[in-house]
């Protein structure tokens, strides 16, 4: 679909929203990740060309296929980690953006594609969505401080370090960075590399750009990024009630009551839930 008057691939904000509520309607593992992660790109910046972007991840894809052909069926797990760093790293340049760290563009799907650069989550999208269409088992995972890739075959596995050229990371390793991150007497636990959801990946970008655009004094495109959240995850209370404080703060008093409202609907917890409960009083105070 395109806007009217609009490119080929470019597509209009109702046909974005519509797209973004069914992903966040469905199961998990139908998520794609890389075609929502242009979705929501392109909620942002409307005159986004699908088509491109699309071209360029099969491009990865392709390539780690071409260079992956030759693998047997039984393969080592580091065989496969290998095709993803040559193909990702070396060929397309995909590398952490050091010197801009809190750059927006770094969360930014469609301009990590552009620069080649980005945010430890944007490039592990990458590097898993490139997996997944080799037919492999990967998922980021919940590492403290520093998101990284799970690569699985069989019995095997290895973690990836996209922002750090796809290296792969040892358990002396990830303890180093754990102490680094956490402090001499941090030690890992199971959770800190349990899988990550596709859902929460997606999040946890959209979190990176709503945190950034905070920063910046930029409420209300802050807002339209929970919003995309919300779409994406319409039973998260935490979100809806996310929504209703900033709408709040915006003075956008009607929208608020109805986002905090639905967050206490859904379950909030009861320090959240009291004060949803105690904003919902003074909005509808002033509204009258």
């Amino acid at each position: 679909m395109t806007r009217p008057g609009g490119a080929a691939g470019v597509l209009d904000g109702a046909e974005l929203e519509a797209r973004l509520r069914v992903i966040g309607e469905g199961p998990d593992e139908a998520i794609d990740l890389a075609e929502t992660g242009l979705l929501l790109a392109a909620y942002r910046r409307r005159d986004l060309d699908f088509e491109r972007y699309r071209h360029h991840l099969s491009l990865l894809v392709r390539d780690a296929a071409d260079m992956g052909h030759t693998l047997e069926a039984e393969s080592s797990v580091s065989a496969r980690a290998e095709v993803l760093r040559a193909v990702l790293a070396e060929r397309y340049g995909y590398a952490g953006d050091r010197d801009t760290y809190d750059d927006l563009q770094n969360a930014d799907l469609a301009r990590v594609i552009d620069r080649r650069t980005g945010l430890p989550v944007a490039l592990g999208l990458l590097y898993v969505h490139t997996a997944v269409q080799q037919g492999w088992d990967a998922a980021g995972i919940n590492f403290p401080g520093h998101f990284m890739i799970r690569l699985t075959h069989g019995p095997e596995a290895a973690i990836l370090d996209p922002f750090n050229g796809g290296v792969v990371r040892t358990a002396s390793d990830l303890r180093a960075m754990l102490k680094a991150y956490g402090g001499s007497e941090a030690e890992l636990a199971a959770g800190d590399t349990a899988d990550v959801a596709r859902r929460e990946l997606l999040l946890r970008l959209q979190n990176n750009i709503k945190l950034r655009l905070l920063a910046a004094g930029r409420t209300g495109e802050a807002v339209e990024a929970v919003e995309t959240m919300v779409m994406l995850a319409p039973g998260n209370a935490h979100l809806w009630r996310e929504a209703g404080v900033l709408q709040g703060e915006l003075g956008n008093l009607r929208a608020a009551i109805a986002s905090l409202q639905h967050g206490l609907q859904l379950g909030l917890e009861p320090p959240q839930a009291a004060e949803a409960t105690a904003l919902l009083q003074r909005y509808r105070g002033r509204l009258h």
